[in-house]
C-alpha cells in the first residue's frame, strides 16, 4: 500500500460528526445533503438553509469553518423566521397558535402528540390511527391488506391434480 495521499486531500483537519441540535451529521458529505440526513429538513429547506448561511452548498461539511458551522446552525433555528408560513412543517400549532419549522426529535414528539391528542377526542382521522388503517383517504378494499392472500392458489390446485 501507499504512504502517499491522493491528490485533492489535504491533511486530515475534517470533522467526521458535525453536530446541530440532537442530531449528528456526516461532516464528510456536503453541507447541503449533510442537512437533508435530519428529521425536518429536506433538499429544498437544506438548500434555503445554506443560502441563508452564506455558505456554499456543495462544500464538505466537517471541512467548514467554526463561523460557518455556526452560522448554519442559526439559520436551521431561525428558518420559520424567514420562510412564508407555507414552508414550515407546523403551521398555526393546536395550543399556541404559532408557526414554527421543528427538526429532529422534537419533530417526531410533535407528530406523537398531534396523533395522541386526535385520538383522544375521537376525530375521524384518529379513529383511522386507533383502528391502524389508513388515514389520508387511500382505496382499502384492494390494497394494504395485512391478513393472508386472498384469491387462488394454484400451485396448491396442480399439486392435488398430480397425486
Amino acid at each position: 500500500m501507499s504512504t502517499e495521499q491522493p491528490e485533492g486531500e489535504g491533511e486530515d483537519d475534517i470533522r467526521y460528526f458535525v453536530r446541530i441540535g440532537q442530531t449528528d451529521l456526516d461532516g464528510t458529505k456536503s453541507v447541503e445533503r449533510a442537512l437533508i440526513e435530519m428529521n425536518g429538513i429536506g433538499r429544498r429547506t437544506a438548500r434555503l438553509v445554506c443560502e441563508s448561511a452564506g455558505v456554499d452548498r456543495t462544500a464538505t461539511f466537517g471541512r467548514l469553518d467554526d463561523e460557518d458551522i455556526d452560522a448554519v446552525v442559526e439559520a436551521v433555528e431561525s428558518y420559520a423566521d424567514e420562510v412564508p408560513e407555507w414552508l414550515t412543517n407546523h403551521q398555526r400549532g393546536y395550543f399556541s397558535g404559532e408557526t414554527v419549522h421543528e427538526v429532529g426529535n422534537d419533530l417526531s414528539m410533535l407528530r406523537r402528540q398531534d396523533v395522541n391528542r386526535m385520538k383522544m377526542i375521537n376525530s375521524y382521522k384518529g379513529v383511522r390511527h386507533k383502528r391502524g388503517q389508513k388515514v389520508r383517504g387511500q382505496r382499502t378494499k384492494s390494497t394494504g391488506r395485512t391478513e393472508g392472500t386472498v384469491g387462488v392458489n394454484v400451485e396448491a390446485i396442480k399439486e392435488e391434480e398430480a397425486e
